[in-house]
């Protein structure tokens, strides 16, 4: 028997939702949710002990080359949405985050998603993700395949 493998690495963002972010019908306008997750995203970095902006500085950027939202239950002004965000695969050159997104009291499960990001250097040319980076955001010593 061999043992489980060790959970990822995941943080959770607390998010109100303001009027804004809703539509006529009163619920959290689908696009929000991606926000949401970009705001997941940004703060799971902070949790790593870096900074997006810090990644940036060393010329390196990670733009959504792919973003997928599967909504299950609407949120309403003024809940708290819990975004747990963790990094499901590292490849050379790409990374795909994981998102799950819900309503803080209850648990009830709003929407997951996942969001592929390319590795890029200075003028967009595609990149190997820093080793640096891949040691932030999962502790490991290199990306996988």
């Amino acid at each position: 028997m061999q043992p489980a493998a060790p959970a990822p690495r995941a943080f959770e963002t607390r998010i109100r939702v303001i009027y804004g972010d809703t539509d006529q019908m009163g619920v959290v306008y689908y696009a929000n949710y991606l926000r949401y997750f970009e705001a997941g995203r940004t703060e799971f970095f902070r949790s790593c002990g870096g900074t997006y902006l810090e990644m940036e500085k060393t010329g390196f950027g990670l733009p959504v080359i792919e973003a997928h939202c599967e909504y299950k239950v609407s949120a309403k002004f003024d809940d708290v949405v819990v975004v747990r965000t963790w990094v499901d695969e590292i490849r050379r050159a790409s990374l795909l985050f994981r998102y799950a997104a819900r309503r803080e009291g209850d648990g009830t499960l709003l929407a997951i998603g996942h969001t592929w990001h390319a590795c890029v250097a200075a003028g967009g040319k595609p990149a190997r993700l820093p080793p640096a980076v891949v040691r932030l955001l999962t502790g490991e010593s290199s990306p996988r395949s």
